[in-house]
């Protein structure tokens, strides 16, 4: 986390150089000046410099903040110099702003302020400067937290636009957010009708275009009166009707949306109109107009616990209340125009499960066909809305029963447009509209009148410090700390570790291509193997016991990302700390990772543990039904959590019934844990080394599989995390698939030594054969077949012509272990091991690999009991069945 004396230092320009320039010497505010007026010099004794600078988010943005006919007036009304940064796509050229009396000057350095849309990269910013701008900031938005600090780093007086409100209404006053409505809307049209042509109908709607086409607004509603008519003389598909379009939001969004739609032949509807209009949904009046419904708060949410909708209430305490919108007004909806503004403290208009439930219903299959998503709130009141779309590719289509998310218009889906920069489209239209907005405070800029309120309240930061009412986001911005990249550089990933997983991560990794990425590992040639293979990838030697390699490693890393063996990252996690690094790895949190835990917030360093599968993807997906439970007002009454990490059936052929996509030891070391765990209102625990033994002998989840059971570690601790209260639960349990027969082989296996860690145990170049005759405490001379097994059914206490002994012996056979075993493996590959456990995975990870063509499996399943508000309860399940790609080489445990 960034330290308050950073924060607060005071760096910057001398008072002298411009009387508009930030002032240095804060300290005398409070004694020698009496508000910001007096502290910029009492309004500037000339005219300032004022800068237009050029946007660049994306090739897209043509908007500016001033048009040329408000640089006129600016220069006449205060006399003060405009520099513009020249553009080739910005909406007015350069010339229309050289005519008024602009410098276009590509160096902005010499303006007092500098006037922008969106945000700045780090680099571009000038020190000691005045921006305007909407920064993203100051409601603590994560991803701009670099840019927050790179303002008080640099000196810099932020403003932003977001904040200049009214003092007595506190409404926004300049905003782009009707031409975001009207944009929005327009695409919205257009995409609707492109979908339904897919779908096989041809409609009215095919006719618009998307707004960026159009020249300016007049263009847009010559276009609407055309197809207006067409509603009106042919109408709409049959199939469709009645089509509702649903307008969420009242403000200027919403009513940029709505004027652009009630140019089309409409009627208003009602919530409560809603089941008579679908009942007479073959009335020909439906088909030569559309359906209006304007909805708020009060039409889309309910108490859990019954009675009447109190806005104030809703406001308070948003818990208490839940969103009905799936069951009241989704399945009449043909388009949802979305323009609320959503905190993650109030209900989700709709859930993914919400979405699913509509689709899955034949019925409805006319509806929820699409959503303009103007708000473009990422995961937010739709909870669905994943990412935001662009210009070039405005829609994508969310099949929320198959959990597919997709471009293909042809394919089932929810086609939703979440363009997050709408009014750009419109740039003309939009840029007069936000400079006849934003003019009066760009003229009291232009003359340092800062003392003007609307400016003033505007303020986030100046002096290198966050105004007062600002002071909160100093907590984000120290979360932020340690990833903050205060220049243009690449992003920087040290990999520790080159195992099985490893080149998947690289793989996606480098699909960035604004990161450099270390795969760092004791086997340098295995390392390279992975590297040689990507861009922006290089392969250096990892020795973790030596301390000074391993810090000049991370330290030039910006993360870690921690893929070795468990015991070993608790001392990657402490080189992390010492370094200030972040890491991540998908492990479980060991007691010496916890004891890191004050050391790392000290150092205000983030270690994410258990992000993988399991842990990881089964906790988000568990919270998810948790929290919706919750919102419902239901209790959980039971959990019930299963997955494992198995070879598909196909591949299954061996005694194990197991190969390995990930690390073999890992797999054994589970074996050996303690487990707690509750079932019908009754705390068991197993000892270490017990498990094996103490299986879950069917598993029925799929009919198809036959699944076994281990119970994994201590499932109680999690009732706490995921938020339960233990003794309400009747039963609280996280285990481990396998297949049947796995357990029995590794109890055995256990019994007979072979995964023990002692360091007696330990071996020293000597062959799989000779390392299974040690263990088994025979003479190097007694390898025969019949030596072997009368052994092994003695350490077992049963016969040699068991049918565990006939087991055990066809797996050694399987395993190389053998003398004369017909599986071939080079004995020059000698055993080197610290212990009898950390030998036999090596011989694991020879003998039970993955052939060519061959494929993993991963299955994760939660099965949940809820009591519901009114004294029922449910079972509900949700479940994760993913494959590897045999064509790729990539495992289905290292996707996940």
């Amino acid at each position: 986390m960034i330290s308050a004396l950073r924060a607060n230092r005071l760096r910057g320009m001398p008072f002298s150089r411009r009387a508009f320039a930030p002032l240095v010497r804060k300290a005398s505010l409070a004694t020698e000046t009496t508000g910001l007026e007096g502290a910029i010099g009492a309004h500037a004794t000339k005219p300032l410099v004022i800068g237009i600078r050029r946007e660049d988010k994306n090739r897209w943005e043509r908007r500016v903040a001033l048009t040329p006919a408000h640089v006129r007036r600016l220069i006449k009304e205060t006399g003060a110099r405009v520099l513009v940064q020249p553009s080739n796509t910005r909406i007015f050229n350069n010339a229309s702003f050289e005519r008024v009396g602009a410098v276009i000057e590509e160096d902005l350095s010499k303006a007092d302020a500098i006037l922008g849309i969106k945000e700045i990269p780090i680099d571009k910013l000038i020190p000691d400067k005045t921006y305007l701008l909407f920064s993203h900031t100051h409601k603590g938005q994560s991803y701009n937290m670099q840019t927050l600090q790179a303002f008080l780093d640099k000196n810099i007086r932020l403003i932003d636009y977001e904040l200049m409100t009214d003092p007595n209404s506190c409404k926004r006053l300049v905003l782009f957010g009707t031409h975001a409505g009207y944009a929005g809307m327009i695409d919205g049209l257009h995409g609707l009708g492109q979908r339904l042509l897919a779908l096989g109908y041809n409609s009215p709607l095919i006719h618009m275009g998307q707004a960026h086409v159009y020249p300016n607004l007049e263009c847009v509603n010559t276009k609407l009166s055309h197809v207006a008519d067409i509603i009106s003389d042919q109408g709409l598909p049959d199939a469709f009707t009645p089509m509702l379009f649903t307008f969420t939001g009242a403000g200027n969004v919403t009513q940029g949306a709505r004027a652009i739609f009630d140019k089309l032949p409409h009627e208003n509807v009602t919530v409560d109109e809603l089941p008579s209009i679908a009942r007479d949904r073959y009335n020909q009046r439906y088909k030569n107009r559309l359906l209006a419904l304007q909805i708020g708060a009060q039409d889309y949410v309910e108490r859990i616990a019954g009675g009447k909708y109190d806005r104030e209430e809703y406001r308070e305490f948003p818990d208490r209340y839940r969103s009905v919108f799936a069951e009241k007004i989704a399945p009449y909806t043909t388009m949802l125009v979305n323009g609320i503004y959503w905190e993650s403290k109030y209900p989700r208009l709709m859930t993914t499960q919400d979405l699913a439930a509509i689709q899955r219903k034949r019925e409805l299959k006319s509806k929820m066909l699409a959503i303009a998503d103007i708000s473009c709130d990422i995961g937010g009141s739709l909870e669905f809305m994943s990412h935001a779309s662009t210009i070039d590719t405005p829609f994508f289509y969310v099949d929320a029963v198959n959990s597919v998310e997709h471009k293909d218009i042809e394919k089932p889906g929810v086609q939703i447009n979440s363009i997050d920069n709408l009014p750009t489209e419109l740039p003309f239209e939009a840029s007069k509209h936000f400079g006849d907005a934003l003019y009066p405070y760009a003229k009291a800029l232009a003359t340092g009148n800062l003392a003007d309120a609307v400016l003033h309240n505007a303020i986030i930061c100046q002096n290198g410090s966050l105004e007062k009412r600002y002071q909160h986001l100093q907590d984000n911005l120290s979360r932020s700390n340690g990833i903050r990249v205060a220049d243009a550089r690449k992003k920087r990933v040290l990999l520790a570790g080159s195992g099985m997983v490893s080149q998947p991560l690289v793989d996606y990794l480098a699909r960035s291509k604004d990161t450099d990425i270390t795969v760092a590992s004791n086997n340098l040639d295995e390392a390279r193997g992975i590297a040689y293979q990507f861009p922006n990838t290089k392969a250096t030697m990892l020795d973790i016991s030596d301390i000074s390699s391993l810090d000049k490693s991370i330290k030039g890393s910006d993360v870690v990302v921690s893929l070795v063996p468990a015991p070993l990252h608790p001392r990657i996690a402490d080189a992390a700390i010492r370094n200030g690094k972040h890491m991540v790895t998908a492990s479980y949190i060991s007691d010496e990772m916890a004891e890191l835990d004050k050391r790392a917030k000290d150092a205000s360093v983030t270690i994410l543990n258990e992000i993988g599968l399991d842990p990881g993807i089964d906790h988000c997906s568990a919270m998810k039904i948790i929290d919706e439970a919750k919102q419902r007002g239901g209790k959980i009454k039971s959990f019930i959590s299963w997955c494992g990490g198995l070879t598909a059936p196909e591949n299954s052929d061996n005694q194990l019934g197991y190969k390995f996509s990930w690390s073999p030891r890992g797999v054994m070391t589970a074996g050996l844990n303690t487990a707690r765990f509750k079932i019908n209102q009754e705390i068991r625990e197993i000892p270490s080394g017990a498990l094996f033994k103490n299986k879950f002998g069917e598993v029925p989840i799929y009919p198809g599989f036959s699944f076994e059971g281990l119970a994994n570690r201590d499932s109680l601790q999690y009732a706490n995390i995921y938020g339960l209260d233990l003794e309400e639960l009747d039963t609280m349990f996280r285990g481990t698939l396998r297949y049947a027969g796995y357990s029995e082989i590794l109890d055995a296996l256990l019994r007979l030594g072979f995964l023990s860690l002692k360091p007696s145990t330990a071996v020293e170049k000597i062959t799989a054969s000779a390392f299974l005759t040690r263990t088994l405490g025979l003479k190097e001379n007694q390898n025969s077949l019949a030596q072997i097994a009368e052994q092994v059914a003695h350490k077992l206490n049963t016969t040699p012509s068991s049918t565990l002994v006939g087991r055990i012996m066809l797996a050694f056979e399987e395993f190389g272990m053998l003398e004369h075993s017909q599986i071939s493996h080079n004995n020059s590959d000698l055993l080197k091991a610290s212990s009898a456990l950390d030998a036999m995975a090596q011989v694991l990870h020879r003998s039970l690999k993955y052939n060519p063509g061959e494929r993993d499996m991963v299955c994760l399943y939660h099965e949940f009991g809820i009591e519901n508000l009114d004294g029922s309860y449910d079972v509900q399940t949700s479940s994760l069945v993913a494959y590897g790609n045999p064509e790729s080489g990539e495992t289905a445990m290292a996707r996940t």
